[in-house]
Parts: C-alpha cells; structure tokens; sequence
C-alpha cells in the first residue's frame, strides 16, 4: 500500500487501529455504564441523566421489545431529534438485539412510508410532534408497534409537565394523530422493569444500523452498517482526537455538544457512540437552528468539543449573542458533512480561539474516512489525511488507480466502510470494487503528502447544511404535480446552507407559478430537499437522446 500520509500524522496517532475486545456494540455500552455509573451522560435543558440511570432504563427498554415479540436482527425505527429518550433507545435496541434504522423526524409521509417499507421495521419510536407522520403510513408499512416519546420524558416530574405543556397547549407544536394502539416511552419503560431482559449474543459481522442514504445516485437507501464498522470508527475517531482532547484538565470529564442530529450518521457515531466510549458528556441541542436557544444552552457549561457543520459555525460566530458564551474550555471543533468555507473557518478562529478542524466521510463509512490535524492548524481547504487503518485512493473511471495530482474518483477501504445497502446487491455492486474499496462518487486530488481535496461531484448531489439531496427525488415528484410537463433540480449556491435547491420548471398550465409550485413541495418534501428558487422555461436542455443536461443548467 502506497500510504505518503502516515508519514504525516500527529505524534502519538497509530497508523494502524489496534485490537479491541468488543463483541459488539453492546459491549461497549456495557463496559461504558460499569466503568463511568455516576458520570453524566447527557444533558437535555438543564436535565442530567448518568451513565447508571441510561444502564437501568435502556435495560428496561430492551427487556421490553424483547418482551412484544421482537427478535434478533429486527429493525426498529427512530424518529426523534436530540431529546433524552433517544439515546435510551438506541442502547435498549442494541441491548436487545435490533438493528437501528436511523429516521430523519422532518420526513413526510411519502419519505417515511419509503424509509420503512424498505427496512422492514417492525417498531417506532416516534416523538408526538410527529406522530401524526406515522399514523398517516403505518397500514402501508410492516410496522406493528409504535412507542410515542414527548420532549419532556424522562426530566425530572415537574418539568416534565410543564415542557409538555407549553409543547402542546402553548406553542402548539403536537399536531393530532390517531395511534390507538401506542404505547407512551414512560409505559414501555414501566412494563420493561416487569419483564425479563435477556442479554443477545452479537457478533461484529451483525448490522447494527441502517443508515439511510442515497449513496452516490438514486433513490434513497439503507447503509448496512455493522457493529464492527460503528466500533471502527468511533476508535479511529478517538485516535484522531486524542493530541487535542489530551489538552483537557486532568479529572475533568470530556462535554462535547452535540447539535448535530443523533439520527445523522455524524451525530450517531461522532456524539454518542464516542462519548459513551469515553466516559464523556453530551449536551443535547434538540433544535440547533434556533439559534438564541443554543446559545442559552451553553451558557453556564464547560465544553470541549463541538462537531458541527459549516453552516452552523457560520450562523453561531456571526450571532451577536456569541461572544457571551464561555469558550475557553473549548479544544476541538470538527467540521462535516459538507465542505467548511474559508469566512466560517477565520470567523469561528475569532471568536472561540480554536480551528475547525475538517474531516471527511458519508453514511456509508460510519461516517469519517479522513481528517486534518486537530492540534493548531489553520483552514486547508482539504479533506486531511487517511483516518488509522483507513486506505485512500483516487480512480479513474475504469478503476485504475491514478498518481498525485490526477484528478479522479475518491475511494475508501477500511474497517468502517459498510457491507452495502440493504437488499441492494445490484446497488452495491455499483459502488464496490473487487478489492475491497468504497467508490464515493466525489472527485478529488491527493496531493505528495497524503493530503486529500475534494475538487467537484461526479453525481449532481446538492448538499445543503450537510444534507445530500438527490435531484431525482425532488424531479419525480414535482413532475406529479398536476400541469408541470418536466422539471429539473440543481444546485445553487447559498450564503447560508452552502447550497440550495434551484427548481428549473416547465408548466402547460400558466396560472401555476412560483407559490404553487413551493407549496406542493411543502407537502411533499422535507424542509431542506424544497427549493429555494422556481424558475420557468419553455424547454430544458437534453443531449440527443432526451438526457437532461444539469450541468448546463448550473453554469
């Protein structure tokens, strides 16, 4: 293996990911909860649950969908963002066997009933905000039991109701729903210390998640990731972290904040699963967008660690209230899940002191491939260096591996790079080569030293805040909009998402226009796949054998 990065990692990262005695994520849960009982796990609004209290109720919760029937290898959805039921969840299913299907919360029904006929999920858990979602899917689905979560569980009795309160009666924010036969997370967990819990054997090679994802093209589908992949990647990560986490104050625990969604790949392994693995606390953000809310949250708390996305960073270091927060404890912050600009990079220095180091990866290499050193260094405008035990390499179209500066097809090998999609062979046949590497469908650059950039996508992608949106979807549905004849997605450049949906229509009824289209996109689509502009023509450009030509459309 031609690796020139190895000679440039950081002293004190292995170049390899030494032996680990897990048998599965199980048992890093377990040796977690034995190891760090009275540690603080998370915390929700000012609300704190230790590592003891995440051991008693996940183990209520497994011996719960244990005790309705669930098996080893069924899948279970979660459809939550960053409240304290989540990470409950995850463990419990872990716990009990289940394979997590990783479910994005905003989804309409259409996505979700896509999502769930496709894994196979026999179980939800679902937060009430959106449980009319579920309700709305479910006869089309294999799901047979739904477990509806409030923002208030598991806080402490009073502010527990008063958070459900203004949840629902104030703000409004609970749309109803019909679910008779639902049970609440409370009622789980309550008939769960009733029943048996049965440890499940597990091994490496077994799914753990289902990550969601178009992959490099098409329509959306399940990453199958393992346990052994997840556990992988969280060491490797740890590895990576460890000159900038070292500089934290002996006996201090490690509080990273965790604004990037648990149900993201990012959030799931980089927040969670390290943290859990080192003991760390998480500060849960529920809504990172609203930006005085977060701000608030860290006011008052010591952190270290924050991995978020550009447009975050951006949005927070531009925010007038962000020099009010205490950011001196703060020794890493990680940009990804989409590229961190040069202005957010010298902004985000100002203000915290830190810089952002960037790293790259996608859902289906549970997520972090590469990244760039954590220890004092300034923006690159690279992807970094190949993670311990991960290859890189750049390929042309027909597979053949190319030299430094050429211009090709970024590929991954290594221990975190999934077995495939999930009853997708056809799919994963596309995406892996005979020997063992992940074709990403991005076009890079490695430079002498093993540094890696990312110059174009061979696929026409839009990624906006980190979230890959795929122009078929958006096409396939605008175009069931009655009146529009054909209609093509591209990106557009955005001040603040990085990049946006620009909609190029073509109507035979003339009295549709730009508000109707954006409302049937409301209905259809989640919030960050809808497009930012409508423009209508008379024809879009095709190649001679009716292909629309996007790229034309960009420039």
């Amino acid at each position: 293996m031609n690796a020139p990065w190895l000679k440039h990692y950081q002293e004190g990262v292995p170049h390899d990911l030494p032996q680990h005695g897990y048998g599965s994520l199980a048992s890093l849960l377990d040796e977690a909860f034995k190891k760090h009982g009275d540690t603080t796990a998370f915390i929700l609004m000012g609300s704190k649950m230790s590592f003891a209290e995440l051991d008693e109720r996940s183990r209520c919760f497994a011996a719960y969908l244990q005790s309705i029937g669930l098996k080893k290898g069924d899948r279970i959805a979660l459809m939550m963002p960053n409240v304290l039921a989540y990470p409950v969840a995850v463990a419990g299913a872990l716990r009990a066997g289940l394979v997590v299907v990783n479910t994005n919360p905003l989804y309409t029904v259409k996505e979700l009933t896509h999502q769930m006929k496709d894994s196979g999920a026999k179980a939800i858990v679902v937060l009430e905000n959106m449980a009319k979602t579920v309700a709305s899917c479910k006869s089309q689905t294999s799901l047979k039991h739904v477990i509806v979560t409030t923002i208030g569980d598991l806080q402490p009795t009073i502010k527990r109701l008063i958070t459900n309160l203004v949840v629902r009666k104030i703000k409004k924010m609970v749309p109803a729903y019909e679910l008779p036969d639902a049970v609440s997370f409370r009622e789980a967990l309550e008939k769960g210390k009733a029943a048996k819990f049965t440890p499940t054997s597990g091994n490496l090679d077994d799914i753990a998640v289902l990550q969601y994802t178009g992959g490099t093209t098409g329509v959306s589908k399940g990453a199958a990731l393992t346990h052994g992949n997840v556990i992988a990647n969280v060491l490797q990560v740890e590895l990576w972290f460890g000159p900038a986490l070292t500089q934290i104050k002996p006996g201090t625990t490690m509080t990273m904040v965790c604004a990037l969604p648990l149900y993201h790949i990012f959030g799931f392994t980089v927040n969670m699963m390290l943290s859990m693995r080192m003991g760390g606390t998480n500060l849960l953000i529920p809504n990172p967008r609203d930006l005085p809310a977060l701000l608030k949250a860290l006011k008052g708390e010591t952190f270290h660690s924050f991995p978020g996305v550009n447009t975050l960073f951006g949005a927070i270091a531009r925010h007038k209230d962000a020099k009010s927060v205490d950011w001196s404890a703060l020794v890493l912050s990680v940009g990804g899940g989409m590229a961190v600009q040069k202005k957010t990079a010298e902004l985000w220095e100002e203000l915290t002191g830190t810089s952002i180091c960037e790293g790259y990866g996608l859902s289906e290499t549970s997520p972090v491939a590469s990244a760039n050193h954590t220890l004092g260094t300034k923006y690159t405008g690279t992807v970094g260096l190949p993670l311990p035990g991960t290859e890189m390499a750049i390929l042309s179209d027909d597979g053949e591996k190319l030299g430094v500066g050429e211009a090709g097809e970024i590929a991954i090998k290594g221990p975190q790079v999934m077995v495939g999609y999930w009853e997708r062979p056809d799919e994963t046949a596309k995406v892996m080569t005979e020997d063992g590497f992940f074709r990403t469908g991005d076009i890079g650059v490695m430079d002498e030293n093993g540094w890696f950039r990312i110059v174009d996508r061979k696929k026409d992608m839009i990624n906006v805040s980190g979230f890959n949106v795929y122009p078929n979807e958006i096409e396939d549905i605008v175009a069931s909009m009655p009146g529009i004849i054909e209609a093509a997605a591209v990106a557009t450049p955005d001040e603040n998402s990085g990049e946006a949906v620009k909609l190029v229509v073509v109507r035979d009824d003339s009295s549709i226009d730009e508000a109707a289209v954006k409302a049937y996109c409301r209905e259809n689509l989640t919030g960050y796949k809808r497009p930012r502009i409508v423009e209508f023509r008379d024809e879009l450009p095709k190649t001679n054998v009716g292909k629309v030509l996007r790229r034309e459309l960009r420039d």
